[in-house]
């Protein structure tokens, strides 16, 4: 490891650190062929990255938590393979990451892990304002197009193109990039050997049992994944007594708002209180018209009022004239 890299390492730690206590390692973080989602960066956008992932940190399957960072990217460049080309026939580029960690007691099974090739693939993590379609430049984040990601028009190829990357946030090891190509590349630094690079041979498949074990690390880190992605998300059964029970509230808490506004505008137009329910609508405005239809009829309601009584007064009109009349023809022939 010379003087350089060295520096480089240093500028992103608190203690100069020694070669001894480091392990480097180079990174193939993406690149500008089209992925299994369909979508690519374009040329700017690897330089944009470029920028940005110098000092991002490490982790494992896009987890942010603190206690998944293992590594941190160094230094980065862009990479041209002459003679190799991107799926739709363009040069083919990729950003190259230089990554560090320290060697611990902790991490040696990782270190282990890297240079058996198996912590291989990794993944980015970062935003891009645009997603433009490839065949008729509109940016998918604003609107939609008639072109699907993956068909053919004219002999082209439809995908999206990121673009006009504003953030990087991580890089992690999964069992499945998005991007085919993206890992730990096939030269490392063994840095406390003393050694420059060393190649990763590729030893191929030639058993069933081989084969069968390979599929088996990769299905079982995608259940994992699934797991882990859905581990907080409700069962169907759940979720539909969850609504039901919201339904059951919003429909008592609607109740009690019609009420409160039916009592609050008997008040207002001086209709007796026990009357409120009475009072149609499902809006203050429907209701209010409803009061002011009642308001009238009760207005126009006839008042009664008791009529005072003369002792022995049979409750009729005739009888009470009938019964003074007796009175003053008795005073008159006394």
């Amino acid at each position: 490891m010379d003087k350089s890299t060295l520096n480089k390492i240093n500028a992103f730690t608190r203690r100069e650190l020694t070669e001894k206590e480091l392990y480097v390692f180079p990174v193939h973080l993406c690149d500008n062929n089209i992925d299994r989602d369909g979508e690519c960066f374009d040329d700017d956008s690897l330089v944009k990255l470029k920028e940005l992932f110098v000092g991002k940190t490490g982790i494992f399957d896009h987890d942010p938590r603190g206690a998944n960072q293992s590594a941190r990217i160094f230094d980065t460049e862009i990479v041209s393979e002459p003679g190799k080309t991107t799926k739709d026939g363009r040069p083919y580029k990729y950003l190259k990451g230089m990554a560090y960690m320290m060697r611990t007691d902790n991490n040696k099974s990782l270190i282990d892990e890297i240079d058996g090739g198996i912590k291989k693939e990794v993944s980015i993590s970062c935003s891009a304002n645009k997603r433009v379609c490839s065949i008729c430049g509109t940016d998918r984040n604003k609107s939609s197009c008639e072109h699907i990601k993956g068909n053919s028009y004219n002999g082209m190829i439809c995908y999206n193109i990121l673009k006009d990357i504003t953030d990087a946030y991580e890089w992690s090891f999964v069992a499945v990039p998005a991007q085919v190509e993206a890992g730990v590349t096939k030269k490392y630094s063994l840095g406390v050997d003393k050694k420059e690079e060393k190649s990763m041979d590729f030893k191929p498949i030639t058993t069933q049992a081989e084969f069968d074990a390979a599929v088996k690390l990769l299905v079982d880190a995608a259940v994992a994944d699934a797991k882990k992605a859905f581990e907080n998300w409700l069962s169907p059964e759940a979720a539909a007594t969850l609504r039901n029970e919201r339904d059951d509230f919003a429909a008592k808490n609607h109740n009690y708002e019609i009420g409160a506004i039916k009592t609050k505008v008997a008040a207002e137009k001086g209709i007796p209180i026990e009357l409120a329910p009475k009072l149609a609508g499902e809006t203050e405005e429907d209701i209010r018209k409803d009061a002011d239809v009642f308001a009238k009829h009760i207005n126009k309601s006839p008042k009664y009022t008791a009529t005072p009584k003369f002792i022995g007064d049979t409750g009729t009109g005739d009888a009470k004239t009938n019964l003074q009349l007796k009175m003053l023809e008795a005073l008159e022939t006394n």
